[in-house]
């Protein structure tokens, strides 16, 4: 995969069914979607999704992504679409 490789347009609800199947758990309901987070051995993780079926931007969906919030990367996305299915 290249780098200037785009991932399939995700709703906001389809990444809260894998990121729940990976293992990460609903803390609670946010202004502007649900919570969620995943203890690591060195620290926990929070993250906030959109709760919509609507298309997350890419902007969006990057930040979700990134080392600041599930460090998932898209290789990781679609590491967890195969293995989980959308």
């Amino acid at each position: 995969m290249t780098k200037s490789a785009r991932l399939a347009p995700l709703s906001g609800k389809k990444l809260i069914t894998l990121l729940i199947k990976d293992g990460w758990i609903i803390k609670r309901r946010a202004r502007h979607g649900l919570s969620l987070f995943k203890k690591f051995s060195d620290r926990t993780r929070v993250t906030i999704v959109p709760d919509t079926s609507a298309l997350l931007d890419d902007g969006t969906l990057a930040a979700i992504l990134g080392p600041k919030q599930t460090n998932i990367g898209k290789a990781g996305l679609i590491q967890l679409i195969d293995k989980y299915g959308i």
